[in-house]
């Protein structure tokens, strides 16, 4: 008898759910969730090594081997295959100008990306190692979001180098502790007492909070980038504010700006947008190494009063996110069933704080270069390029880090803003930034979230509607009107109306 080709039929997370809604919904088009990790590398690269270290690694995890199905009847389902053969695929671009290599490397690795993935057939990963130079290398990782989140990508990456180093070899690594277990976590929490908790934060928020326009109706579209870094003082003065407010956490601070932000966006004091929480338990045994979708998208409310102090909105939104933290589970389709349109946005933030030392991700402001990128790997190898191809399903997606100093890059759709337009809102948010931590005890009505070259722009440009006036009194003005033009109305009253030429009668 042989064994079964199927391994496990589980649950999906919460946000599992929705991805994979969007994903199928419109099957022709692009998938926004198919994401694109590359890694430069330079040495003597085995690549037969490499491929069997990959393959260890879905050998290895479960969550690796899911493909997702929805049912006709009842809640979608993930497939756990009990073996699945990686997608691997070598290009040999050596010979080639190292620009023109580089260049249809990119090419490639648009290419797959652009590829959609068949989500019932895993694994939901490919690789393409593309080599650019006689020990020049990339590797480009495409994969899907319902796989994995960000916390899962340095894990990910530090057990593949492990395995590379064993010779492509997973049996020096610690045992998995299967994301499976989050599941059943999720099973046994109470959802009754989330969806209160939820509804009593959002009671009274009435209206969505939205910068796209009401008509606007995007087909799905990979998101453009700008960034911003904040400076070596402002970084401090960061510091400085959150070690004078006990408990105060710096995600904290940069919600608040934020929420200022899409407040003049918007023209509200009521803001809701959605952020991105890490959603993985402490009460979870190995939660830290579990490979899989943690994270969730949960509703922010923001409400400011000009007439309160940067101090106290701090306080206050601080306090309102720790009452929520043990209820961030609950999947936002079901908060917004219980809240209402007042739950409803278009713009999401993450402050991402993963594990360290694992070279997986690019760093959010940029990309590294010199001695910052040239990093040493296994094998005598050395890393040379680290960066991850993503987009949002949302016009406006806000990602901040403070790996080497507080970074962000802010995520957009080029069919509603302009790059201009995009790197303004990264410096409101920076500025906004540095009014707060300069002096917290300012008025929240104070705030310059616009600034002095965005006010020039609306006053002195937009508004530039000054016009030379011929001298004269205004009664040779009106002559002059009635010989020039007599028959032009010059009153009306409902439905009669006089001529200039009958004014002059």
């Amino acid at each position: 008898m042989t064994d079964s080709a199927l391994v496990g039929v589980w649950p999906l997370s919460p946000l599992q759910e929705g991805l994979l809604f969007h994903a199928v919904y419109d099957e022709e088009g692009i998938d926004v969730y198919v994401e694109q990790m590359i890694t430069g590398l330079e040495g003597k690269l085995d690549s037969a090594v490499l491929r069997a270290s990959w393959q260890a690694l879905l050998d290895r995890h479960e969550s690796l081997r899911a493909g997702f199905q929805r049912r006709a009847s009842g809640a979608p389902v993930q497939l756990i295959m009990r073996r699945v053969t990686l997608p691997w695929r070598e290009e040999d671009l050596s010979g080639l100008d190292a620009d023109v290599a580089r260049a249809e490397s990119e090419r490639l690795g648009i290419g797959e990306r652009e590829r959609r993935f068949d989500l019932a057939v895993p694994p939901l990963l490919r690789v393409l190692l593309v080599r650019v130079g006689p020990d020049e290398y990339r590797m480009m990782v495409t994969l899907h979001h319902l796989l994995l989140d960000g916390w899962s990508l340095p894990v990910l990456m530090r057990e593949l180098w492990t395995c590379y180093e064993a010779g492509g070899s997973a049996h020096g690594l610690p045992p998995v502790t299967p994301y499976r277990d989050y599941l059943a976590w999720l099973a046994r929490q109470n959802k009754e007492e989330a969806m209160a908790a939820w509804r009593k934060t959002l009671a009274g928020a009435d209206e969505p909070t939205l910068v796209a326009p009401a008509e606007y109706n995007g087909a799905p579209a990979h998101s453009a980038m700008v960034s911003g870094r904040a400076s070596k003082e402002l970084d401090q003065a960061l510091r400085d504010l959150t070690r004078r407010f006990h408990g105060l956490t710096l995600n904290t601070v940069v919600q608040a700006a934020w929420a200022l932000v899409v407040g003049k966006l918007t023209g509200r004091r009521d803001v809701v947008f959605g952020a991105s929480v890490a959603g993985r338990p402490l009460d979870l045994p190995g939660m830290e190494s579990m490979l899989g979708l943690f994270i969730n998208t949960v509703p922010v409310r923001v409400r400011f009063d000009p007439a309160q102090s940067v101090a106290e909105l701090l306080t206050e939104l601080q306090a309102e996110q720790a009452a929520l933290v043990d209820y961030q589970y609950l999947s936002l389709s079901d908060i917004q069933r219980q809240a209402g349109p007042g739950a409803t946005f278009d713009t999401i933030m993450a402050f991402e704080s993963f594990p360290s030392g694992t070279n997986a991700r690019k760093p959010p402001g940029g990309r590294p270069s010199g001695d910052e990128a040239e990093r040493r790997g296994p094998g005598g190898l050395k890393f040379t390029e680290h960066g991850l191809r993503e987009s949002i399903n949302y016009p406006l997606g806000l990602v901040v880090g403070p790996s080497g100093g507080l970074g962000m890059r802010l995520s957009y759709r080029p069919d509603l803003f302009d790059e201009a337009t995009a790197q303004g809102l990264v410096d409101q948010v920076l500025r906004v930034l540095g009014q707060m931590a300069a002096d917290p005890e300012t008025l929240v009505g104070r705030l310059d979230v616009v600034g002095e070259v965005e006010r020039a722009r609306v006053v002195a440009e937009w508004n530039a509607t000054g016009a030379e006036l011929p001298g004269g009194l205004i009664l040779e003005r009106i002559e002059a009107w009635v010989a020039a033009a007599p028959g032009v109305v010059a009153v009306r009253c409902g439905g009669e109306s006089v001529s200039y030429g009958e004014l002059d009668r």
